[in-house]
């Protein structure tokens, strides 16, 4: 058993409540990934069931008895901070990061602000709010641009351009997610999601492979498995196979 392992005895969770689904526009990934977490749950023995969030979550956080809860909430009311002070507020411990870094990270722009002000790098980006605001960053920031609604989880909305009549289309289609809207410098390059715990980097191992197995056979195991150009995601899951195939 490694470091990372749980020691704990399931039922020692007590009874778990799975959070999952809600009214953001990334419901249905929540969805799927909540299913998940729960079969996994309840194949390790834990008292875990799943709860659809809608409007009656607070009757059925007061009513059910729930020990703990794990948050598969995808976008706004999940990830922003909100659901997070609820559950402080009922006295239920819960997975993930508390109020402040939640509603922090799911701000786009005021995460930058927060790198910015600690002299980490950041893609330069300017807010739009109209056609002269998509004229002026099209005038100082150039082009390829990436646009994003600022508060939306995923991709959602989000449109890679080359022109500024792209430009000005992106920032209206962004709109209808958030009132405001971010342009960024698009960054050529790998895309990393990494994730810690209990202080240690996770998967550090994998990264290294990634690194490693750009434009090698990795991507080619991907690219006969799914057709088209593998994503960073695919490169992941080829180097894996490639090591569990070679070892």
């Amino acid at each position: 058993m490694t470091a990372l392992q749980s020691t704990r005895d399931p039922q020692a969770f007590g009874r778990v409540a799975v959070l999952y689904g809600g009214k953001s526009a990334e419901r249905e990934v929540s969805l799927k990934s909540g299913a998940a977490v729960l079969a996994a749950l309840q194949s390790a023995g834990v008292d875990a069931f799943g709860i659809d969030v809608d409007d009656q979550l607070l009757t059925r956080l007061s009513s059910e008895r729930i020990d703990r809860a794990f948050i598969v909430l995808h976008g706004r009311g999940g990830e922003d901070g909100s659901m997070q002070g609820l559950l402080e507020c009922a006295g239920i411990p819960y997975t993930g990061s508390g109020i402040l870094a939640s509603a922090l990270a799911m701000d786009k722009l005021r995460t930058k602000q927060v790198w910015q002000s600690l002299g980490l790098p950041t893609p330069r980006h300017a807010v739009l709010a109209s056609e002269a605001d998509c004229r002026a960053a099209a005038d100082g920031l150039g082009f390829p641009l990436i646009v994003k609604p600022a508060h939306e989880g995923s991709s959602i909305g989000m449109a890679k351009v080359a022109g500024i009549d792209e430009l000005i289309a992106a920032w209206r289609a962004a709109s209808l997610y958030d009132s405001q809207v971010l342009v960024e410098q698009w960054i050529q390059g790998p895309e990393f999601t990494i994730a810690t715990l209990r202080g240690e980097v996770l998967p550090h191992a994998l990264l290294v492979l990634l690194a490693q197995a750009l434009g090698s056979a990795a991507s080619t195991v991907q690219r006969s498995h799914r057709g088209g150009d593998p994503t960073p995601h695919d490169l992941v899951v080829g180097v894996v196979m490639g090591e569990l195939v070679g070892s």
